[in-house]
């Protein structure tokens, strides 16, 4: 493989005219020059100056190799200005995986202010499915963030690599239907909701596990009558007198006129909102500030 700094060599002598003349342009000794001219000849088999009179001309093969150096310098300078600008943020692309609740309250603003911010950033958005394993897609490289639910404290492994942001602890409250005996009350007690039939809005998983771990500490084991795993549907379910709902705070930003929504104790259930990215893509500026926008769209919720 041919020496690219033999060849820039090659290039100063013979756009200068002379050995003497690219040894001053490279703060080089002349013997240095000559030495790296000659090396390349013996790497490349061939001549590539001949002296006329006191300075020196490329011979076809040294005129081929120069142009190629040219080009080598264009491609590099162009490589150098691209990673700049990727390291400051003003071009690129950032992956984001996102669940359906996260998508108007956090996502959306922070998008916002990162397309502010990084106008030339180039953003793809992808809603996770239930059957998605978390973490994979971070893990691989395939999304740059995921958001998901995940309590902190868990105890659980994480890939190797990977690091977790707390963005938001997101509390269920009760969701009940017009007209129920508790829906006058301001706050319930979890226990209070013990006998009545409930409307499933979660599948299983971590926005299931908060709900039963609270129903378990307040004694009881909560009776679902209807499953819809959709938080619109669940509280048109509940308006209709199905049941009784518990869902998170961010799967109410559309209320169903049918229902009142109440906050419950011993226990509050809460799910934990995380942001999973890879520790080495911490270095983007872009990435730094989808987390700050994250956070701050967090702090509006």
């Amino acid at each position: 493989m041919l020496d690219v700094r033999r060849m820039q060599v090659l290039r100063a002598v013979i756009t200068s005219g002379s050995v003497t003349a690219a040894a001053a342009h490279l703060g080089y000794t002349p013997s240095a020059v000559s030495q790296q001219v000659a090396a390349l000849e013996k790497q490349t088999g061939v001549a590539l100056l001949e002296r006329v009179g006191r300075g020196v001309r490329p011979t076809a093969a040294g005129r081929l190799l120069t142009e190629h150096a040219a080009t080598l310098s264009r491609n590099l300078a162009e490589a150098e200005t691209a990673l700049a600008e990727l390291r400051a943020g003003r071009t690129g692309k950032l992956t984001l995986h996102y669940f359906a609740t996260s998508g108007a309250s956090l996502v959306a603003p922070a998008v916002t202010r990162l397309r502010r911010d990084h106008p030339g950033v180039r953003i793809d958005l992808r809603l996770t499915e239930p059957q998605d394993t978390p973490l994979d897609e971070v893990a691989r490289g395939h999304a740059d963030l995921e958001l998901l639910v995940r309590p902190r404290g868990t105890g659980e492994s994480l890939p190797e690599g990977i690091r977790l942001v707390h963005l938001l602890d997101d509390p269920y409250a009760a969701v009940l239907p017009l007209g129920h005996p508790l829906a006058g009350e301001e706050v319930l007690d979890l226990a209070d909701l013990a006998g009545e039939p409930w409307v499933g809005s979660e599948p299983p998983g971590p926005c299931l596990a908060p709900v039963l771990d609270a129903c378990a500490a307040a004694g009881f084991s909560p009776d679902f009558a209807v499953d819809s795993r959709d938080y619109a549907t669940a509280q048109g379910f509940v308006a209709a007198g199905l049941g009784i709902g518990l869902m998170p705070r961010l799967g109410l930003g559309t209320r169903h006129p049918g229902v009142v929504v109440r906050p419950v104790r011993n226990p509050q259930p809460v799910r934990g909102l995380q942001a999973a990215v890879r520790e080495v893509a911490l270095e983007q500026p872009v990435l730094v500030t989808l987390i700050e926008a994250l956070r701050e769209a967090a702090g509006q919720v």
